[in-house]
């Protein structure tokens, strides 16, 4: 594992998206296409700006969520909705958007459809990730009724998880499909996030999620 400090958050910006679309044109030399599976929140969306002004065969570049909270792509608290805005425009709309929400069906009932979808699309080719202040990343949290399952080495490639303290169903990549990615980066800020990565790599898997698929990564930091 790797992990670069940057001097502010503005270069960290700049050199995640440098990292993530020299590894899409690394990939799209070599193969047919690239999967790429991003997150959603606040942080990721700068380096969605960067990375959707930058010319590469985008047409080729299968882009989904590490995770999702099973909500309608239109609904506010959607991921999707981000990923469309900030990273599908500019020369990167002509990327294939690969869909994970099912109308009229549970997260449950739709996570084999999804595994089975994405069959394709594994090894994930390049990966970013986010993580939480506790250590969570895609919708891997700590306490989580179905962690112990998902992060086994023979889960499915997507499963639904009920965070307790989380509003809605999720549904997420699992921990052996974020792990087997070929390429992984990792972008935190602040001083908390550090410390918490920090203690995560102390912990075992079912504390710290993110020590369970970050291996062989690179970890982006800056304060």
């Amino acid at each position: 594992m790797k992990f670069v400090e940057n001097s502010d958050r503005d270069m960290a910006i700049m050199n995640v998206a440098h990292a993530l679309t020299s590894d899409l044109r690394k990939c799209l030399l070599q193969h047919e296409f690239a999967s790429f599976a991003v997150p959603g929140g606040t942080t990721p969306g700068p380096v969605f700006d960067a990375m959707s002004s930058v010319e590469i065969d985008w047409s080729r570049v299968h882009v989904m969520l590490t995770d999702e909270r099973w909500v309608p792509e239109d609904h506010a608290r959607s991921n999707a909705g981000l990923v469309k805005a900030r990273l599908l425009t500019g020369h990167a709309a002509k990327a294939q958007f690969v869909s994970f929400y099912r109308d009229g069906m549970t997260a449950q009932e739709a996570a084999p459809e999804i595994s089975a979808m994405l069959t394709d699309q594994v090894p994930i080719s390049v990966l970013l990730l986010g993580m939480g202040a506790d250590m969570h990343t895609a919708s891997l949290f700590p306490g989580a009724p179905e962690l112990e399952g998902v992060i086994h080495r023979d889960a499915p490639l997507v499963c639904a998880v009920t965070p307790h303290d989380q509003p809605e169903t999720r549904i997420s990549l699992s921990g052996p499909a974020l792990n087997g990615a070929m390429d992984k980066h990792l972008l935190i800020f602040g001083d908390d996030k550090r410390a918490a990565f920090d203690r995560a790599m102390t912990l075992p898997a079912l504390e710290a999620p993110i020590g369970a698929v970050i291996k062989g990564g690179t970890v982006h930091w800056a304060a």
